[in-house]
């Protein structure tokens, strides 16, 4: 096992692009699986953005991540193509004008694997992505919950990848917040597409 961290760390400095250290965040639990040396330095070096900042996922996740994809994204052209090319992207099945399935095109590959477990362990995080998983979870089985977050990882990834911006968490209760936002926004518009309008009721004090 040590012989393989030295390799891994030998081929990760090989690779290095960028100098310096991830900026302090949160405080990550070391994984089970993590190799010895500082992967964490060694994954910021080689793509300029620390992406362990992004709730769920650990060292070992982002290193499958960049392993098959790597830090140039550039024959991505979009979100949607990196998405699809890694079998989470929600198909459109359309037969005359009706959309027939939303199942995601089945693909193997590491990374689609590595993100889907980092989904599933957010479901009892108090990050506003934890709050997504649940509240998708709360909409759908959780296969496909796990499918759809895997997916919201993936774009926080190629953003940060492709713009070289740091993720930062704004916790559940601002996840939720906007949610309600969302909703209520939606409802709204509703109403009055019905000539009515939703007056808000007075809470108890």
């Amino acid at each position: 096992m040590a012989e393989c961290d030295c390799e891994i760390e030998r081929q990760l400095q090989s690779l290095k692009a960028h100098d310096g250290d991830p900026a302090k965040g949160k405080k990550r639990g070391r994984a089970r699986n993590a190799p010895k040396f500082d992967l964490r330095t060694q994954l910021f070096q080689m793509c300029g953005v620390d992406l362990t900042r992004i709730d769920g996922v650990d060292v070992t996740t982002a290193l499958a991540v960049v392993s098959e994809v790597g830090t140039d994204m550039s024959r991505f052209p979009t979100i949607k193509h990196f998405t699809s090319w890694l079998g989470l992207c929600p198909g459109t099945k359309i037969t005359g004008g009706k959309v027939m399935s939303g199942k995601t095109k089945r693909v193997v590959n590491r990374a689609a694997q590595s993100l889907r477990l980092a989904a599933a362990a957010l479901r009892s995080s108090k990050s506003a992505l934890g709050a997504y998983f649940r509240r998708m979870c709360s909409r759908m089985d959780k296969p496909k919950a796990v499918t759809a977050t895997a997916h919201k990882l993936a774009r926080l990834i190629y953003t940060m990848l492709t713009k070289g911006q740091e993720y930062t968490d704004q916790g559940q209760d601002y996840y939720e917040e906007r949610y309600r936002e969302r909703v209520l926004r939606a409802l709204s518009q509703r109403a009055a597409k019905l000539g009515m309008q939703m007056v808000p009721i007075a809470q108890p004090a």
